[in-house]
C-alpha cells in the first residue's frame, strides 16, 4: 500500500492571507454596516444634535423664509459664537464626569477685567488688556480644579459658590447699575466686522485642501500600519460633503446683507468664524491626537484605573477646570465683543445654561468619558437655531426656554438609554 506524500501547507500562508485582508480597506456596504451596528450598540455621537439640526433648518425654513436669509445666517453665527467657545471649554470638564457652574460668570469677570483695563480710566494697551483676561480666566480656573482635585470638594459645591461670588466680582468692577463701554476697534470687530468675500473664498479653500490632506494621510498610515481605513468613497464623501456645506455657507454670507446698500455695505464671513474654526481644530487635536487627551479620556472612563496605569489623576483634573475657565474667557471677550459693552449681567441670565446644554445637546455626556469639541459647536447650533428660529415665528421667551430645556432633557435621555444599551451590548 503506497501513500503520498501532501505537501506541508506553508504556516505564512493563513497569515499572509489575514494581513492582506487587514490592510484591503473594507468595502462601502461593510463600512456602513459596522456603523449602523455602532449606533444600535449604543456609540450614537453627535448623530442626534445633526438630525436636530436638520430637522430644525427645515421647519423654521419653511414657516418663515427669513431664517434662511444670508443677514438671518451671520446672525446666528454670532448669537452663537459665544455659547460656542464657552461650551468648548465645558467639554473638557465633563469628559471627567465633573460640572463647571461658574462658566458664565466666570466669562464675565473675564470680559469686565478687558473692559475696565481699555476704559480711559486705565487706558491699558490692548495685548496686555488681553492678556490680563486670559491670565484671569487661567487662574480661575486652577483655582476651581485645587479646590476640587487636591481639597476634594465636590465639583457641584465648589462651581456654585464660585458662581455665586463671580457675580459679585462683576457688580464690583462693573458697578451696579453701570456700563463699560469697549471702544476699542480690534475687540468690537471679533463679533462684527466681516472678511472680505475674496479672503472668505480663499480661507474655504484652505480649509478644504487641509481636511482632505488629513483625512487622506490618516487613511495611507493606517494602511500602512496594517490597520483597517476607511473607504476611498467614504474619504471623498466626507471631504464633498464639508466642501459644499461650508461652500454653501461662505457663499450665503457673502451676500449683501445691508438694508440700505446706499449708504453701507454689510457682506463676507464674520471673523468669530475662523476664530471658532482655529479653537476646534486645536482642542480636537489635543484631545485626539495628543497623550495628555487619552489620559482625559481615560480618567473619565475609570478614574481609578487610570491612576494604577501611572496617570497623574490630580494634575488631570486641575487641568480641564484651567482648560475650562480659558475658554470660559474667551466666550467672554466675544461676548463683550458683539455687545461692544460690558454690564453688572455680563455672563449671566442664560450663558450658563446655554452652554451646558449645547455640550450635552451635541452628545457629550454628563456621565463622563464620551465627547468631543465638535459637540459644543453642534450643540451651540441647535440652541441658537431653536432661539432665532421662534424668535422669528414670534413665540415668547417663556416658549423658547420651555423648549430649548425640553431639548436638553431629551439629548440628556438619549444620552443615559445609549450608555445603558452600550452596557447591555458589552461595549462599555
Amino acid at each position: 500500500m503506497s501513500t503520498e506524500t501532501q505537501p506541508a501547507a506553508s504556516s505564512e500562508g493563513p497569515v499572509t492571507a489575514a494581513a492582506a485582508a487587514m490592510t484591503r480597506p473594507p468595502s462601502v456596504r461593510s463600512y456602513f454596516t459596522d456603523y449602523f451596528d455602532k449606533v444600535r450598540g449604543g456609540d450614537i455621537g453627535a448623530l442626534p444634535a445633526i438630525l436636530g439640526l436638520i430637522v430644525l433648518g427645515v421647519v423654521f425654513g419653511s414657516l418663515r423664509s427669513t431664517f434662511i436669509g444670508a443677514g438671518n445666517f451671520a446672525n446666528l453665527l454670532t448669537q452663537g459664537a459665544s455659547i460656542a467657545v464657552i461650551a468648548m471649554g465645558l467639554v473638557f470638564v465633563m469628559l471627567l464626569g465633573e460640572i463647571d457652574l461658574s462658566a458664565g460668570f466666570a466669562s464675565g469677570v473675564c470680559a469686565s477685567v478687558l473692559a475696565i483695563l481699555l476704559s480711559p480710566k486705565h487706558n491699558v494697551s490692548l495685548p496686555v488688556a488681553l492678556a490680563a483676561a486670559l491670565a484671569t480666566g487661567l487662574a480661575i480656573g486652577l483655582l476651581l480644579g485645587t479646590l476640587v482635585a487636591r481639597v476634594g470638594i465636590p465639583s457641584f459645591v465648589v462651581t456654585l459658590a464660585a458662581f455665586l461670588a463671580f457675580q459679585g466680582i462683576v457688580l464690583i468692577i462693573v458697578g451696579e447699575g453701570g456700563v463699560v463701554t469697549i471702544n476699542d476697534d480690534v475687540i468690537k470687530g471679533i463679533a462684527n466686522d466681516n472678511m472680505a468675500p475674496a479672503l472668505g473664498w480663499a480661507l474655504w479653500a484652505v480649509s478644504i485642501i487641509a481636511y482632505a490632506a488629513l483625512l487622506i494621510r490618516r487613511a495611507a498610515s493606517r494602511r500602512a500600519k496594517g490597520l483597517t481605513a476607511e473607504p476611498i468613497p467614504v474619504v471623498a464623501a466626507r471631504i464633498g460633503a464639508l466642501a459644499a456645506i461650508t461652500g454653501a455657507a461662505v457663499f450665503i454670507l457673502n451676500q449683501e446683507r445691508a438694508i440700505n446698500r446706499n449708504i453701507t455695505s454689510l457682506k463676507g464671513v464674520p471673523y468669530v468664524v475662523p476664530l471658532i474654526v482655529v479653537l476646534l481644530v486645536v482642542l480636537t487635536f489635543v484631545l485626539n491626537r495628543t497623550s495628555y487627551g487619552r489620559h482625559i479620556y481615560a480618567v473619565g472612563g475609570n478614574a481609578e484605573a487610570a491612576r494604577r496605569a501611572g496617570i497623574n489623576v490630580k494634575w488631570i483634573r486641575t487641568s480641564v477646570f484651567v482648560i475650562g475657565s480659558t475658554m470660559a474667557a474667551i466666550g467672554g471677550i466675544i461676548a463683550a465683543s458683539r455687545a461692544s459693552s460690558v454690564d453688572p449681567n455680563a455672563g449671566g441670565g442664560n450663558t450658563l445654561l446655554y452652554a451646558v446644554g449645547a455640550a450635552v445637546i451635541g452628545g457629550t455626556s454628563l456621565f463622563g468619558g464620551k465627547g468631543k469639541v465638535r459637540d459644543a459647536i453642534l450643540g451651540a447650533a441647535v440652541v441658537a437655531v431653536i432661539a432665532n428660529g421662534m424668535g422669528l415665528l414670534g413665540y415668547k421667551s417663556g416658549v423658547q426656554f420651555i423648549v430649548t430645556g425640553l431639548v436638553l432633557l431629551i439629548a440628556a435621555s438619549v444620552d443615559a438609554l445609549s450608555r445603558r444599551r452600550s452596557a447591555a451590548t458589552g461595549k462599555i
